[in-house]
């Protein structure tokens, strides 16, 4: 039984997270998605809305639909010890880019060298404007490389899962935060 991790904030999970899972799990053919939360994930420290509980509750909404899909929440913050373990790590070709910055290896590129050595067999979701290697690019429709978590939190809200949607519709999550902060005060409140 082969299994993939997926790592990322997915904050908030977009129609793009499932379509490159479901792609990963049809190509490589893959038994079992993980997508795993890190508690603090690198390079994002500063995110602390929505709570990270009510985004790891969302992504478990999500992946009540399909048997093939979990969610994990881990400590680790590197991809390198987020991914082992599993048989293929999946990740957007921003974050592959990133991972090939010595910044993130104490600024010594032998050291980055083999930490990625390391990884099993990767698979890069192209995203635009980053390049993507040939020989590890996820074949996935064109416009899915230019969703964005981003794009969504800033009001394009049908890029989100239903899970996520509904979430933000009743406590405005990702595009309100006035109105989230309202709604944590008064769940609070109500406890």
């Amino acid at each position: 039984m082969s299994t993939a991790v997926y790592p990322g904030s997915f904050n908030p999970p977009t129609i793009a997270h499932l379509a490159i899972s479901e792609a990963a799990r049809a190509h490589f053919n893959v038994d079992t998605v993980v997508w795993a939360v890190s508690r603090i994930a690198l390079a994002k420290e500063e995110v602390v809305r929505p709570l990270f509980e009510h985004r790891v509750e969302v992504l478990r909404e999500v992946a009540e639909g399909f048997e093939w899909l979990e969610v994990k929440v881990t400590e680790k913050q590197l991809l390198a010890d987020i991914a082992l373990g599993y048989d293929l790590l999946i990740m957007g070709a921003d974050k592959w880019q990133q991972i090939q910055d010595p910044m993130f290896y104490d600024n010594n590129p032998e050291l980055r060298d083999s930490v990625l050595s390391t990884l099993p067999k990767v698979a890069v979701a192209p995203r635009e404007p980053f390049e993507t290697p040939a020989e590890l690019e996820l074949p996935i429709p064109d416009a899915l490389s230019l969703v964005s978590s981003s794009e969504a939190r800033g009001g394009s809200t049908s890029l989100m899962l239903q899970s996520a949607q509904e979430f933000d519709v009743a406590t405005g999550a990702w595009t309100d935060s006035e109105r989230y902060e309202r709604w944590l005060t008064e769940k609070l409140t109500d406890n």
